[in-house]
């Protein structure tokens, strides 16, 4: 027997023509809406239980995939970003920027074009002008899938890892800078994963369209975009030590610094792949084989003779760090895979 809400009424269905189902609407809700025969309504999935039905009069886009914010001279780069960052997370479709009294300064022009060119992807200035600057988000979900952005992403952090590995090397100032540089692309995604996944979370049927059963899942997708970032983050604290020392280290503590890389990247590549399959037994064989780089981290140190200088110990013991930190963000992304799967662990039992 079905419960239903004092809100809600019984109708029955009504087959008509050949394919066809018919439901009759209330008459108060027609009143109400001032609706009459010929009237389009909007109809729309809400999940996989429910449908939707809205007058044209309020399913047309409304303010909500608009926003406006006020600047004034005070307001600081900084915190233009951030609320950029923040309008785009909350899926506004176009965001206006307007001075309040003044103009726009040249350098918060050139912070919101940065941010369009660099940190919002999908993003295009339509208008600018001296009352103001317009942004139009324009995205599309089926050309970019969540999981294209992210193969995309982890390609670009790991290069940058790759590529730091081999300014270290050569002592490659220019080389370094470009790792530096490719920081921002790997931001691009993160924002435009997080964006889909906020929109995902909010519609159940977007969500499906995703590939995620439930919004747990995106939550813990989320944590594994993050420690992709992070990823990217240290291999420019590295490119950031060759431009500072602009000396190569020596060939023999390089070779194992290069060994420690490849295998905190294979650490990264098993738990994605853990990630993509729903494999927890990979996922807890890869937060095992974290503990391993212990061994890995003893052979780097082991290169270190008592004619090293401070200033370069110093400096593999900040490289290995960041290498370390990289191998602990397998190992988080492969706790995410195991909570994300342990309900389908105990229904298999």
């Amino acid at each position: 027997m079905s419960i239903v809400s004092k809100q809600e009424e019984l109708r029955k269905l009504q087959f008509t023509g050949k394919s066809s189902f018919i439901v009759s609407l209330p008459k108060e809700w027609i009143r109400d809406h001032g609706l009459k025969q010929g009237d389009q309504v909007a109809v729309g999935r809400n999940g996989s239980s429910i449908l939707e039905i809205k007058p044209m009069s309020i399913s047309k886009p409304s303010n909500q995939e608009s926003a406006t914010i006020t600047i004034t001279n005070n307001d600081n780069d900084a915190s233009i970003l951030r609320k950029l960052i923040a309008l785009y997370f909350l899926h506004y479709q176009t965001i206006h920027i307007k001075p309040k009294g003044d103009r726009i300064t040249p350098s918060q022009r050139n912070t919101i074009r940065s941010a369009v060119k660099n940190v919002l992807m999908g993003a295009e200035i339509t208008s600018d002008s001296t009352e103001g600057i317009t942004i139009q988000v324009l995205i599309n979900l089926v050309g970019l899938s969540v999981d294209g952005a992210f193969k995309r992403m982890l390609h670009l952090a790991k290069s940058m890892q790759d590529d730091v590995l081999l300014a270290l090397k050569e002592g490659n100032v220019e080389l370094a800078q470009q790792v530096i540089d490719s920081d921002d692309d790997v931001d691009r995604f993160g924002f435009y994963i997080i964006r889909q996944l906020t929109i995902g979370i909010e519609n159940e049927h977007m969500l499906e369209e995703m590939g995620f059963s439930n919004s747990r899942d995106c939550l813990g997708y989320r944590v594994i975009v993050k420690n992709i970032e992070r990823l990217a983050d240290h291999a420019e604290r590295m490119a950031k030590d060759v431009i500072e020392f602009k000396k190569p280290i020596n060939e023999k503590t390089f070779d194992r610094l290069k060994e420690l890389s490849d295998y905190t990247l294979k650490l990264i590549d098993d738990a994605c792949l853990a990630m993509f399959k729903q494999d927890t037994g990979e996922a807890e064989q890869t937060i095992s084989n974290v503990s391993k780089i212990t061994r890995l981290e003893k052979k780097v140190f082991d290169t270190i003779k008592p004619s090293h200088k401070e200033e370069e110990i110093y400096r593999i013991r900040k490289i290995v760090e960041n290498l370390r930190r990289i191998s602990e963000y397998a190992s988080d992304i492969g706790e995410v895979v195991l909570n994300t799967n342990i309900e389908k662990m105990i229904k298999k039992k």
